[in-house]
């Protein structure tokens, strides 16, 4: 299946507000993803954490969904709380079939298959990430992150997707957005990026 078949995106708002981080970006990140979504046929829907949700609703939003894009500051290494939160709760409660059967074992092999009974098949998902931390401290052995890649740094998200099926779509990132932020120029990328997959 190309990703033209593609035409419902769950997109999910993953920012914490914080005085210092009001997320003004993430917020205009996502609505320029869903006006370009939109003109180009998609039907989306939208969640935010600061907004609340309800957990069967979200669950069948995952169902509905083609496409998972999730945009999020990237606070301590990973998602902030309150998105913690939301996987904690919709998450969890999806385990009983609506996005996996259990976490993939089964009596006959109870050491098998772990992280294999996921639903979401058909399924795939995209990582929209904003970082504090500059590009420059990714890919190089010699700065803070030991060589590792932004996709790296996000293992635990892809596997937490992987847990459900989905696949995933390559990641973006805007990076140094709280001292040296390029608005402009992650506007542009972004646009290439989600033409580039969409």
């Amino acid at each position: 299946m190309s990703t033209t078949d593609l035409k419902n995106v769950l997109i999910i708002n993953g920012h914490q507000y914080y005085p210092f981080s009001e997320g003004k970006l993430n917020a205009a990140l996502i609505d320029k993803v869903i006006t370009m979504l939109e003109d180009k046929g998609y039907n989306t829907r939208v969640v935010t954490m600061r907004d609340g949700y309800d957990v069967e609703e979200q669950l069948a939003l995952h169902q509905w969904a083609d496409i998972v894009f999730l945009q999020t500051p990237i606070n301590w290494m990973g998602v902030p709380w309150s998105f913690k939160k939301y996987m904690d709760e919709v998450y969890t409660a999806g385990m009983g079939g609506a996005l996996c059967v259990g976490d993939g074992r089964t009596e006959e092999a109870p050491k098998k298959n772990y992280g294999m009974g996921g639903t979401l098949t058909n399924t795939k998902y995209m990582m929209s990430l904003t970082f504090n931390a500059p590009e420059e401290a990714f890919n190089d052995p010699d700065e803070f992150f030991d060589g590792k890649s932004v996709d790296d740094l996000m293992f635990p998200m892809h596997m937490n997707f992987k847990f459900f099926g989905m696949k995933p779509m390559e990641t973006f990132a805007c990076f140094d957005v709280m001292k040296n932020s390029d608005v402009e120029n992650d506007f542009k990328r972004f646009e290439a990026h989600i033409n580039k997959h969409f």
